[in-house]
């Protein structure tokens, strides 16, 4: 089964080259733009000239608009969703450009971007390597990308529980000293007495912790505490 995909970019000359690389490929079908299911971007870097036409907004004017010069000429019925694209959906991008920044990593996820090639590493193979991971939900990305995604990540998710008071897995600071009571055996009434909390705070945090994580029980809530590493 082929993948449908579509070319733009702010170069008609490298997004005629990506074409050719697509139409010579059997495993993917180049459209003019509607109904892809893969958009291919082609750009120096992401910046001001293509993130207006990837990005995702939460909602957008229902006009048409003159489309980005690559193949297909000026699109129709542009999609609410992408604007420049004209389907009635956001598709997954593959972002040819070259070079990008750990800085601007976050940008990219924003705008749907689920690959990058490196614009002097794109062979056929590799674009159709990262278009048909990119229709499967998949992302393609140099290995050093990864590492600063990830890092970014690490700093995002840490610095919102730090601010939340939560740890890892999402408990709050007396959360925890209250599961890993429950993990010793004791009784709602013998950990408010230890904690200094009332039987009823007790309990209220218990449910809390259930109706949040969606657990089930106390020991179910001891499990996950014992996933995450906090018993």
């Amino acid at each position: 089964m082929t993948v449908t995909v579509a070319v733009r970019g702010t170069d008609p000359l490298r997004t005629a080259g990506l074409a050719g690389l697509i139409g010579a490929a059997p495993e993917l079908t180049l459209v003019p733009g509607t109904g892809a299911e893969v958009l291919v971007w082609a750009a120096p870097r992401l910046d001001d000239q293509v993130v207006p036409h990837l990005r995702r907004p939460p909602a957008a004017a229902s006009h048409g608009a003159a489309g980005v010069p690559g193949t297909g000429g000026p699109d129709q019925g542009v999609s609410p969703a992408l604007p420049g694209l004209g389907v009635p959906y956001a598709p997954p991008v593959v972002l040819v450009v070259d070079e990008l920044g750990a800085a601007e990593l976050p940008l990219a996820v924003e705008c749907g971007v689920m690959g990058v090639l490196p614009r002097r590493a794109v062979t056929a193979e590799r674009l159709v390597h990262a278009v048909r991971a990119a229709a499967e939900g998949a992302a393609v990305l140099p290995p050093r990308l990864v590492g600063d995604l990830l890092q970014h990540l690490r700093e995002l998710h840490d610095g919102v529980l730090r601010e939340a008071g939560m740890s890892a897995g999402g408990l709050t600071g007396r959360e925890v000293e209250v599961v890993r009571m429950m993990a010793e055996g004791l009784e709602t009434t013998e950990i408010g007495v230890k904690l200094g909390y009332s039987e009823r705070t007790v309990k209220t945090v218990i449910h809390g912790m259930i109706q949040r994580l969606g657990l089930r029980n106390r020991p179910h809530i001891v499990a996950y505490a014992m996933r995450y590493g906090l018993l």
